[in-house]
């Protein structure tokens, strides 16, 4: 069953989407498609597959509620 999905593109993006399309001799609607396609086809790394650096930081905050108020005044007090 095919469904229509609607875009909504900047003109310049259509434009370069359309170009495209015709260089490749196929249909934006087709690109679109196999784009999505692809997603799906990528393996996901495992999360024991990070860099060292990586996988001794993740979840390191899990625990602590920060808010972006919180972020602001550490940013600006880290650049004074």
């Amino acid at each position: 069953m095919k469904t229509k999905l609607t875009l909504r593109l900047d003109d310049t993006l259509v434009e370069q989407a359309k170009t495209e399309a015709r260089r490749r001799g196929k249909s934006v609607s087709g690109m679109v498609a196999e784009y999505f396609g692809s997603l799906k086809a990528r393996p996901q790394p495992p999360a024991e597959s990070l860099p060292p650096v990586t996988s001794s930081l993740a979840g390191v905050a899990k625990d602590h509620s920060l808010s972006i108020e919180d972020y602001k005044s550490y940013l600006r007090a880290k650049h004074q």
